[in-house]
């Protein structure tokens, strides 16, 4: 039974931000994703969707659609929105292709989308979620941030925005990531986005709630008994330094600036996830949907990752099913929000002053 309303999900995914909202008390009655793997995850997982997930391409998708999957008539509107537009060319490493940097990337109007979905559903309140360089001020990030918010503006809706790291919030990963949020100009209050509630070191500063440290990798994965998956083994040409690195370290350890009797890279020549190593006492780095054959962070034990470790590293329960090939579950679980950090922000919408905390 709700508690809080009904939502409706735009860029959905393997749906960590839907089984987050669904923590916080919406109900999640319609959701939109493009990839055919993730769409049947999503119902799956969420046995009352399972005719209510639109597997289709959001440009061909009119609002009408999803208002009607989400069983809403004539002038009843959703609670909530929710989503996380894919926008390839503001995330950090699609700075390293110029015509992303140019910002012609033809996935950057997915933003235009959201607001087109906010525009005409008009629901209550809305979450969107995305990647924190959007709000980079350079001529690619600045100009479509600054548009994103003139539209959810004139759509109607005042806002608040944050760029939040996910291990303040308890998930065993230093994921920064972007929250807008915000609620229509007739609500008498407005969402905050919500405090820390975990803190430690990250990126060589402080962050977070200093009390209570972050929840580490170690933490999460001691307990946790895997079977070997096929391919775990990182070969190829650099494979066999893997070994040697630390903990927590990366190629970095092969420098001369580092003292190594037999250097094989030079300083800062490769991307900081190239051989980088889990440290079981740190929150994981941020996890790539995507990664190359030598990005990590790879496992302690020189291996790469194995499913039930990802999801324990992004907050999934152990019994959330991703259906797909490896590959298609990486870029899943890659992609997705970590639940524990979607209920921590979709926890802030329209609650009251006596409001229990819906724990995790």
């Amino acid at each position: 039974m709700t508690t809080r309303g009904i939502a409706i999900s735009l860029f959905s995914g393997a749906g960590g931000l839907d089984l987050g909202a669904e923590m916080a008390g919406f109900e999640v009655r319609a959701a939109v994703e493009y990839n055919a793997d993730a769409a049947d995850t999503m119902r799956k997982n969420f046995s009352h969707m399972a005719d209510s997930v639109i597997c289709g391409d959001i440009l061909d998708v009119p609002t009408k659609e999803i208002l009607r999957t989400a069983g809403l008539k004539g002038r009843e509107r959703p609670d909530l929105l929710i989503g996380g537009p894919p926008c390839t060319p503001f995330s950090k490493s699609g700075f390293w292709l110029d015509w992303k940097r140019e910002g012609l990337d033809p996935t950057a109007s997915l933003l235009q989308e959201y607001t087109r979905v906010l525009r005409e559903a008009k629901p209550r309140g809305f979450v969107l979620e995305n990647v924190y360089a959007l709000t980079y001020n350079n001529k690619a990030s600045r100009p479509a941030f600054e548009r994103l918010l003139a539209e959810i503006e004139e759509a109607g809706y005042k806002y608040v925005w944050k760029v939040l790291n996910a291990a303040d919030h308890g998930v065993p990963q230093a994921r920064p990531r972007l929250f807008v949020m915000g609620v229509r100009k007739g609500e008498k209050t407005m969402p905050n986005h919500p405090a820390p509630q975990y803190g430690g070191k990250w990126e060589r500063r402080a962050t977070g709630h200093s009390d209570t440290p972050h929840v580490t990798a170690g933490q999460v994965l001691e307990d946790l008994v895997t079977a070997p998956e096929e391919s775990e083994e990182v070969a190829g040409r650099y494979g066999h330094l893997l070994p040697e690195i630390p903990p927590g370290e990366n190629y970095l350890h092969y420098t001369a600036e580092r003292g190594h009797p037999d250097p094989q890279f030079r300083w800062r020549s490769r991307y900081w996830s190239f051989l980088l190593k889990l440290d079981p006492n740190r929150p994981a780095p941020t996890i790539q949907a995507q990664p190359g054959p030598y990005v990590g962070p790879f496992h302690w034990e020189n291996r790469r990752l194995r499913i039930p470790e990802l999801k324990r590293l992004f907050t999934f329960p152990d019994e959330f099913e991703f259906l797909g090939k490896r590959g298609s579950i990486q870029s899943q679980i890659g992609n997705s929000v970590p639940p524990r950090l979607a209920h921590a922000v979709v926890n802030q919408m329209f609650r009251k002053e006596a409001d229990e905390p819906h724990l995790f």
